[in-house]
């Protein structure tokens, strides 16, 4: 609609990205910029939900939208953005991500009202922060930014980064760059896959931020990534997600290396 293109065929469509792309300043070395994100799409939306039940047991679970990439219903951006607004105002739970504060909210509102639907109360914002849920306030404790409480500017590790050398997979097989390629060619279900990688991987971050800060004790924090094993040999068994097999046996491989690494000496300590 921006630039007049014809986008129900395979190839109009194609033309919006490229034009997309050529006015977001688009270069050989760099052909596909981050583009505005009022002017992105949501394809899928993935996380792990973390709930403690009345008897202090913790409960995790897999949830992605869409479950199927095979549904038109379920894979249009506004049946995506529904089924999240609906969900956390149902819950009404902490989130957490990764540069989640300029990027993932910020699109969430911009394609919300693009399509003109309600927030059911996500957007809403207390008069004083300390009378309500705020998941847009700068020091609210409804939504934590692992970037922004790791880094500032270039010093801002990537989630690639942090998460590889603490023994976490990273990015496996394709990187952000290369969802909108995927989404050309038709390939929504290796979006998914690679959406709910990330997911595992923000939250065996967020695992040891929160027993780094104390909100997990040593015992704690190693049933948490046991929980999380059991998650991923669950959703292969009983989901069939095979493609969650190379992510569990790499985390596996990199978590024994990590923890099997010798504690350095004085002298390389002093170095260091």
């Amino acid at each position: 609609m921006l630039f007049g293109i014809d986008t129900s065929t395979p190839q109009g469509a194609e033309d919006a990205f490229r034009k997309l792309w050529a006015e977001g300043g688009a270069t050989a070395s760099n052909p596909h910029p981050f583009i505005k994100l009022t002017l992105s799409k949501i394809v899928s939306i993935c996380g792990i939900y973390r709930e403690v039940d009345e008897s202090g047991s913790v409960l995790h679970k897999l949830v992605t939208i869409p479950s199927r990439a095979d549904d038109p219903r379920s894979t249009s951006e506004t049946s995506i953005l529904k089924a999240f607004l609906r969900s956390t105002a149902d819950k009404r739970p902490q989130l957490v991500g990764f540069n989640s504060a300029r990027s993932d909210l910020p699109i969430i509102l911009n394609r919300s009202i693009v399509h003109g639907l309600s927030s059911h109360g996500w957007a809403m914002r207390p008069d004083k922060p300390w009378e309500g849920i705020d998941y847009f306030g700068a020091h609210s404790d409804y939504h934590l930014d692992l970037a922004a409480f790791l880094g500032w500017g270039a010093q801002t590790p990537s989630l690639h980064e942090i998460a590889t050398i603490s023994g976490i997979p990273g990015k496996i097989d394709m990187c952000g760059s290369s969802v909108a390629e995927m989404v050309l060619a038709g390939n929504l279900d290796k979006v998914i896959a690679y959406n709910e990688y990330d997911a595992f991987t923000t939250f065996l971050l967020w695992a040891r931020v929160a027993h780094f800060s104390g909100h997990l004790s040593d015992d704690a924090y190693i049933r948490e990534q046991d929980a999380i094993l059991n998650l991923l040999n669950q959703e292969i068994t009983d989901h069939g997600k095979d493609h969650l097999i190379r992510y569990r046996d790499i985390w596996l491989e990199m978590r024994a290396k990590v923890d099997s690494d010798p504690l350095p000496n004085a002298a390389e300590q002093e170095s260091t």
